[in-house]
C-alpha cells in the first residue's frame, strides 16, 4: 500500500515543499513561542483553504494540459485587462520569488550552521558565506538536469525528511493532546496575534503555488481518468505539509520564554530541555525546508514567465533556464553577502497581497468555464468554498498591503 502511494505521490509534495519554507518555519516558531497552542486553528483553516484552491489548480492543469498563466492569457479577451493581470503576475511571482530566494537559501544555511557553525570565506577583504554557495550549487544541479521525475523524487525525499524531523521534534517535547485539540478547533484571538494569524495563512495559501501546481500536474498526468490520483496526492501532501507547520508550533509552545525569535534560537532552547537530538532534528528540518523552497521558487517563476510570455519548450529550454538561473543567482548573491533587499521584498509583499485575491477570483471564474473544463468544471459546493476563500483572500491581501505600507 505504501509503495503504491509513493508511486502516485508527486506534484502535491512539491507544493508542500514550496510553502514550508524558512518564512513559514519562522512564523510558526513565533506563533508557538508567543501564543502557545492558541493559533493552531489558523493553520487548520490554511490547510483546508490550500487544499480547495490547489485541487482546482491541479484539475485545471490535467484537463486543459496548460499552466494557469497560459489559460489566463487565452481566456481573458480584453487586451488591457489581460496586460494588467499579466504584469501583476510577473511582478509578484518572478520579482517576488527573486527577492524571497535569498531568504530560502539563508534558511537552509541556518539549519546547517546550527550543527556545523559558520563557514565564512574571506576573499580580497570580502566576506562570503560558503554555505550559501553550497546550497546554490545543489539547487542549480537539480534544476539544470531538467528531468521532472528526478526532481520530483529528490523533493519528495527532502519533504519526507523535513516532515520526519519536525514531527519527531514535536513528539520529543511531549505535548498535551487536549491543549492541541483545543488549539485546533477552538479559535482564539490573543492580544496582538492578528498579524501572526494573517502571516500563518499568507505563508500557506501561496499564489505562486497555484501556478506551480497547474504546470507540474501535466508533467505527470495526462488524462481525466487520473484526476482521482491527483486529488489524493494534493490532499495527502498538503495535510503532511500542514502537520509540519503544526509540529513546529507545538515544539515552540514548549519553550517558556519570549526570547526565541528564529528556529535557530528554538533549536538552542530545546537542546538543554530535551537533549541534543531535538536540536539536530530541528536543524535537519530547517535545512530541508530551505533547500526545497530554494528549488521550487525559481521553478515556479520560470513556469509563470513561460506561460505569461507564451514561450514554447520544457524544463530544458534556454529561456526557461534563464529565468530560474537569474532568480537562483540573485538568491545566492544576496544571501552570500548578507544583503537584505528590503525594498524589493516590500514590493513583492504588496504585489503578492494584490495577487492572491486576483488569482483566486480568476481561478474561480476559469473553473466555471465549460469551454475550458467541460463536465469537470466546479460544482456548487466547490464554488461556495471558493467564494468564501476569495472573500477571505481579499481581507488577507488588504491587511498585508496595509502592513507593508505601515498604515495598519
Amino acid at each position: 500500500m505504501i509503495k503504491n502511494w509513493l508511486k502516485n505521490i508527486g506534484p502535491g509534495t512539491l507544493v508542500a515543499a514550496a510553502f514550508i519554507g524558512p518564512g513559514t518555519v519562522t512564523l510558526c516558531t513565533l506563533a508557538g513561542v508567543n501564543f502557545g497552542m492558541n493559533l493552531l486553528w489558523a493553520m487548520l483553516v490554511s490547510i483546508i483553504a490550500t487544499i480547495i484552491l490547489q485541487e482546482m489548480a491541479a484539475r485545471l492543469g490535467i484537463i486543459s494540459q496548460k499552466g494557469l498563466s497560459e489559460v489566463i492569457r487565452s481566456e481573458i479577451n480584453n487586451p488591457f485587462l489581460r496586460h494588467i493581470i499579466t504584469v501583476l503576475i510577473l511582478s509578484a511571482i518572478v520579482i517576488g520569488n527573486a527577492s524571497y530566494e535569498a531568504g530560502n537559501i539563508s534558511g537552509g544555511i541556518l539549519g546547517l550552521e546550527t550543527v556545523f557553525g559558520k563557514m565564512i570565506l574571506e576573499i580580497g577583504g570580502v566576506s562570503i558565506n560558503f554555505m550559501s554557495v553550497f546550497i546554490g550549487v545543489i539547487a542549480f544541479a537539480l534544476l539544470f538536469i531538467g528531468n521532472y521525475k528526478f526532481l520530483e523524487k529528490t523533493l519528495i525525499t527532502l519533504v519526507l525528511l523535513m516532515s520526519f524531523s519536525f514531527l519527531i521534534t514535536a513528539l520529543i517535547t511531549k505535548p498535551n493532546l487536549v491543549e492541541i485539540l483545543k488549539g485546533l478547533f477552538v479559535p482564539k484571538f490573543p492580544e496582538e496575534s492578528l498579524l501572526i494569524i494573517i502571516g500563518l495563512i499568507g505563508t500557506t495559501v501561496v499564489p505562486y503555488n497555484l501556478f506551480l501546481h497547474a504546470s507540474l500536474v501535466k508533467e505527470k498526468w495526462k488524462t481525466a481518468d487520473e484526476l482521482t490520483l491527483a486529488k489524493k496526492d494534493t490532499i495527502i501532501s498538503i495535510i503532511l505539509g500542514g502537520l509540519v507547520s503544526i509540529a513546529i508550533i507545538i515544539s515552540a509552545a514548549s519553550i517558556q520564554t519570549n526570547s526565541v525569535g528564529s528556529v535557530t534560537d528554538l533549536a538552542k532552547s530545546l537542546a538543554p530541555l530535551y537533549g541534543e537530538f531535538a536540536k539536530y532534528f530541528l536543524a535537519l528540518g530547517m535545512f530541508a525546508a530551505g533547500i526545497t523552497s530554494a528549488i521550487t521558487a525559481p521553478l515556479a517563476a520560470a513556469y509563470v514567465a513561460k506561460g505569461c510570455l507564451g514561450w514554447s519548450g520544457g524544463l530544458k529550454s534556454n529561456k526557461f533556464r534563464m529565468v530560474w538561473i537569474f532568480i537562483l543567482f540573485l538568491g545566492v548573491l544576496f544571501s552570500s553577502f548578507g544583503i537584505k533587499p528590503i525594498e524589493i521584498i516590500k514590493f513583492a509583499q504588496v504585489a503578492n497581497g494584490m495577487l492572491l485575491p486576483v488569482i483566486a477570483g480568476v481561478l474561480l471564474w476559469i473553473m466555471n468555464k465549460k469551454s475550458v473544463l467541460g463536465k469537470y468544471s466546479n460544482t456548487k459546493t466547490q464554488n461556495i468554498f471558493g467564494i468564501i476563500i476569495l472573500v477571505f483572500s481579499v481581507f488577507l491581501g488588504v491587511k498585508s498591503i496595509l502592513k507593508v505600507l505601515n498604515v495598519f
